[in-house]
């Protein structure tokens, strides 16, 4: 940051430097007191080189000894030492800005005379502390006096003013461009009180207490002209600083009142909530009306392209806060409303130019031209008179609104101090609202991602009802890795799958999307549950060990009334038993999360009865944090079994029982089945040889059996089909006999099975062909269809929609 030549690298601190140059030392100290930058003019200062300064002891680098001599100027306050200011801010004890005056030891037989300023910084990099020094004799006047420093301070570094200063600033202050550089040297040089508040897009100045070196400068003035009273002399023009005071008493008020706002706004990520702190912190210290406008996309929570707005823009007035009697704005400005603002107004302008519009009084001429934009409401009387301020808020350069402030008639009209303190205002309330915006806009991306993913099961399925739930995590970024499934398999099956990716966020979302893809597609293959756990693992590892996760895979045999489960590091599911309303866990051999890699898998399989309730969910709603999961568990297992009129009261039971316990943060995914079966009276089944005049018996036995169900309507297509896939079943069967199968359930399906290996697939046959008509016949006439792979070979199945009664 500060200028130097090879000579002056050679020299020594008590060289004199060139006229208006003083070097300047530049000091950094991180979080841990160690010196993280130091400059040429540190070098020149104190004498050490910075490789031997970096990383060290911020305390051992600075040593002072010896006391200044009293006829040396006072403006600052001597001290024996840098001073408990300095050295309480390297300690990390001070979270102000602090000046002084100290005596240094020289390289040599020397003494410095050192000046030295201190401003913490604050953000999220391990810079904590910026220090500045400089050599007290280079500052000094030509009349022994001390010149007022801070607002020409650039004047007198070794650099030819602020503007060098901003560019080299990005040096120790990373990522600062040129321009934002310059508005922080501003602070420095013309007020003194530069601090830096970091976020993701922008830095903001705030404003701390008033520094130590004006009141040490104020201090100074008011004994030197007490002394002159005392001796009976005129007091010098320039220590007469009333009127002075009073301007500093006036800036200090509006920084506090700056300080106040930036403690008070942006306390949550809430859009809505953030609206209310902003509209609520200016009203009534600084205004007496404060009305509230967004884009209409920012309201929204959506992305809009880059661009100044034009006519067409579309304003949401979010809120309106006043001190007048209540009611009294709420008919004529009404919260919600949208409306775009003509270019005459002084709106258009703000929003436009992205710069502050002061109008000390509005006239007649400009109340009837803004109140021309309401429609059957008359807003003069309520603006007419009165001062008005408009500032936008905006955020990386883009205006995401703008605030209409009023003061009332008898108020002081806002001047060009108000200007600057509304500007300071919207900078760091645009700042927070577009950190709401954009945690908005990427948390409605996320939740719809979630929705996309999230499957939309039927409540009803073969031989079982299902209910399910979802709830999102109460963490930032509260979309997590949590899904449920239910698979339609061929037989009347249905596989039910729970699984939990570790972590939150949309890399999770997205690692949950394609294991769900994958247990789909391995379901429809119709493989058994450990080895589609295992195939799982084995994806899991191709995609890469970033992400862990836990599984829950359960087949439910509504005409065997068997489920058949593997798990895979999840929490066990709980069954509801029908007959006397206790609930279990189900012992389950639990392997490793999928993602681990290399362990085995296995599966058990349990005996259902008709009624019983199986139960899925992931950890979020039994685990919360400080507690035993055996207690969720625990309260799992009792508001299963709890009497409930319907699945969905009974998801909601359980939901209520463990949601309100406090301290979840997790999402959670909750699969609910009741698992009613398929009475055999429902199932007809036969054994067929592998003769071609079986097919005439295939269509007699299904003829048969649809009339005795009383289903006369589906004799043609079901006989027709059966008649089909019987043929190809003999025709390509090895050694077994063909089983053909009837079931009635929700639809009726028909199921023919034989021992070869090789499915079948839908063809488009030519005029003259004598093969490849008869899944072309079943695809045209049936609901549904399909083919799946068996340990003895195949099964070819088709569904018929039942009439309806």
């Amino acid at each position: 940051m500060d200028r130097g030549t090879d000579r002056a690298e050679q020299g020594t601190a008590t060289e004199p430097a060139e006229p208006g140059r003083v070097p300047l030392a530049v000091v950094v100290v991180d979080r841990d007191g160690l010196v993280s930058h130091w400059s040429r003019g540190a070098r020149r200062l104190f004498g050490t080189p910075k490789e031997e300064a970096i990383g060290r002891t911020a305390l051992d680098l600075l040593p002072v000894s010896g006391a200044l001599p009293e006829e040396q100027d006072t403006s600052y306050a001597a001290c024996d030492g840098l001073g408990p200011d300095l050295e309480s801010s390297l300690d990390g004890g001070l979270s102000y800005p602090a000046a002084g005056r100290a005596r240094l030891t020289a390289p040599g037989d020397g003494r410095v005379d050192v000046l030295w300023w201190a401003y913490p910084l604050v953000g999220p990099g391990p810079e904590r502390l910026l220090v500045l020094a400089a050599d007290a004799d280079g500052l000094r006047a030509g009349d022994g006096a001390f010149e007022r420093i801070a607002p020409g301070f650039a004047l007198h570094t070794d650099f030819p003013g602020s503007e060098d200063l901003a560019r080299r600033l990005p040096e120790i202050l990373p990522s600062m461009s040129v321009g934002e550089g310059a508005r922080i040297v501003g602070q420095i040089l013309e007020l003194g009180y530069p601090i830096l508040e970091f976020s993701q897009n922008d830095r903001v100045p705030v404003t701390p207490d008033w520094g130590v070196a004006r009141r040490a400068e104020r201090k100074a003035r008011r004994e030197r002209a007490a002394r002159a009273l005392a001796a009976g002399e005129p007091v010098p023009e320039e220590l007469r600083d009333e009127g002075e005071d009073l301007e500093y008493a006036a800036v200090r008020e509006r920084l506090e009142f700056l300080n106040e706002v930036s403690g008070r706004i942006g306390t949550s990520l809430d859009l809505s909530r953030t609206i209310i702190e902003v509209s609520r912190a200016v009203v009534p210290r600084f205004t007496d009306v404060a009305g509230t406008y967004l884009r209409e996309q920012v309201v929204a929570g959506e992305g809009f392209a880059d661009g100044v707005p034009d006519t067409t823009t579309m304003w949401h007035r979010v809120a309106v806060e006043h001190t007048d009697e209540p009611g009294r704005w709420d008919d004529v400005v009404p919260v919600g409303e949208a409306m775009p603002f003509p270019a005459h107004t002084p709106f258009f302008q703000c929003m436009t130019s992205g710069e502050p519009v002061l109008v000390p009084r509005i006239s007649e001429e400009m109340g009837h031209a803004i109140a021309a934009q309401f429609e059957k409401r008359d807003i003069r009387p309520l603006i007419t008179g009165r001062s008005m301020l408009v500032v936008p808020l905006k955020a990386r350069n883009v205006v995401l609104g703008f605030m209409i402030l009023l003061r009332h008639p008898e108020r002081p009209v806002f001047n060009d101090m108000d200007r600057v303190t509304g500007a300071e205002l919207a900078a760091r309330a645009g700042l927070v609202l577009d950190n709401a915006r954009m945690y908005t806009f990427q948390e409605n991306v996320a939740e719809t991602l979630q929705d996309s993913m999230l499957p939309h099961i039927p409540p009803r399925m073969a031989g079982c009802d299902i209910a399910t739930r979802y709830l999102p995590g109460t963490l930032l970024g509260r979309v997590g890795g949590d899904w449920f499934d239910a698979v339609k398999l061929h037989g009347g099956r249905t596989a039910f799958v729970v699984g939990d990716v570790m972590g939150h966020g949309l890399n999770s979302a997205a690692m949950m999307g394609q294991l769900r893809t994958a247990v789909q597609t391995m379901a429809g293959l119709d493989l058994p549950p450990a080895q589609l756990l295992r195939n799982l693992d084995d994806l899991a590892q191709r995609l890469g060990d970033t992400y862990l996760a836990t599984c829950l895979y359960a087949v439910y045999d509504p005409i065997a009334g068997e489920l058949h489960l593997a798990n895979a590091g999840h929490i066990p599911p709980v069954l509801v038993r029908a007959g006397d309303g206790r609930s279990e866990l189900l012992d389950l051999p639990t392997g490793a999360p999928i993602g681990v890699g290399g362990v085995p898998f296995e599966a058990a399989r349990v005996r259902v009865e008709p009624g019983d309730r199986l139960v899925m969910c992931t950890d979020g709603l039994v685990e919360v944090r400080g507690e035993d999961i055996g207690v969720g568990l625990a309260t799992l297992c009792e508001s299963a079994a709890h009497p409930a009129a319907s699945m969905d009261d009974a998801c909601d039971t359980i939901i209520r029982a463990l949601n309100t316990r406090g301290g979840r943060k997790d999402d959670v995914a909750l699969l609910m089945a009741r698992l009613g079966g398929i009475e055999p009276d429902d199932v007809a089944e036969w054994r067929l040889a592998l003769d071609p005049a079986e097919v005439g018996r295939a269509r007699a036995a299904v003829r048969e059996q649809l009339h005795e169900w009383g289903l006369a309507k589906l004799v043609a297509p079901a006989e027709l089909m059966a008649g089909e896939l019987v043929t190809n079943a003999v025709r390509h069967s090895h050694a077994r006999p063909v089983e053909l199968r009837l079931v009635r359930g929700d639809t009726l399906l028909c199921e023919v099975a034989d021992d070869d290996h090789e499915l079948p697939t839908l063809l488009n046959a030519d005029p003259f062909d004598e093969a490849g008509r008869g899944l072309r016949v079943v695809s045209t006439l049936s609901r549904e269809w399909g083919t799946s792979r068996t340990k003895a070979g195949k099964t070819v199945w088709f569904e018929l929609t039942l009439p309806r009664r």
